[in-house]
């Protein structure tokens, strides 16, 4: 292949990557310090699991950084970045049952969160290039905590939409990161050309097989906004009620991405 056919790979700043999930568990932790018991029984649009289930999972989601590096390291890396949200089907129904025993251990999540926190300080300083023993393949340091970005915004998301009034706040690199590395799936999982998918102010990825436009406007083209796209690839909206709520607009006949949504789920 030609240098001017090749992908381009996106990259991350680690230092920046990071930061952002601190400041995201913080945001999280702060927020979730703040509830009452009744506002953490409340149910959420995760199916069987309360608002204290969903915050012991991102504390968990977390807590896997420190976790794996306790394990030894594999001889190398083996999946890559944009190929780790298919990789996460296959977990979800350990990861559920994980989640409600964790609840359950750990009825003070104030001390939960600060075990959490000062575990993953001290985790990132461990070098990025460190391969980890993920469950769900092998990867570096520097590609899982971008992975993590996806849980904290995700669950964010979620936390937010459980607890009339919650607002918890999005990090601006974490909400970037999960925009970015969601975008790119999608045109890992339809490789192409024809369709032009822009989340601004995070990302433009081109995917879809078909004619690929060379200048001006493309003919096929999809734009929406960071959270809506988020909704979008992990299941939490449809692809119809997004287009509907005037939240995604589409135009061209290779614009619809039903067939490709979710990517997580």
């Amino acid at each position: 292949m030609s240098a001017a056919g090749k992908k381009r790979v996106r990259t991350y700043d680690p230092v920046k990557t990071r930061a952002a999930v601190l400041a995201q568990f913080a945001h999280v932790r702060d927020g979730v310090g703040a509830l009452a018991p009744e506002q953490l029984a409340l149910p959420t649009r995760l199916a069987g699991w309360s608002v204290r289930e969903l915050a012991a999972h991102v504390a968990m989601a977390v807590e896997t950084v420190s976790r794996n590096l306790d394990r030894d390291a594999p001889p190398k890396a083996e999946l890559a970045l944009t190929q780790w949200p298919f990789a996460t089907a296959a977990r979800a129904a350990g990861i559920s049952d994980d989640t409600v025993a964790l609840a359950a251990a750990h009825p003070d999540l104030n001390a939960l969160y600060t075990r959490t926190e000062e575990r993953l300080t001290q985790a990132l300083t461990a070098p990025g290039d460190r391969v980890l023993a993920a469950r769900t393949g092998a990867m570096t340091l520097a590609d899982y905590l971008v992975t993590r970005t996806i849980e904290l915004v995700v669950h964010t998301d979620d936390l937010n939409a459980a607890v009339p009034g919650l607002e918890i706040p999005y990090d601006r690199q974490a909400l970037a990161a999960a925009t970015r590395l969601l975008a790119d799936a999608l045109a890992d999982k339809a490789p192409g050309g024809a369709t032009e998918v822009r989340i601004p102010p995070y990302a433009v990825v081109q995917c879809v097989e078909g004619p690929r436009h060379t200048r001006g406007t493309p003919p096929n083209v999809v734009e929406t906004d960071p959270l809506t796209w988020i909704r979008l690839a992990t299941g939490r909206v449809t692809w119809q009620d997004a287009v509907a709520a005037a939240k995604v607009s589409a135009s061209g006949e290779r614009a619809d991405l039903t067939r490709l949504l979710p990517l997580l789920a």
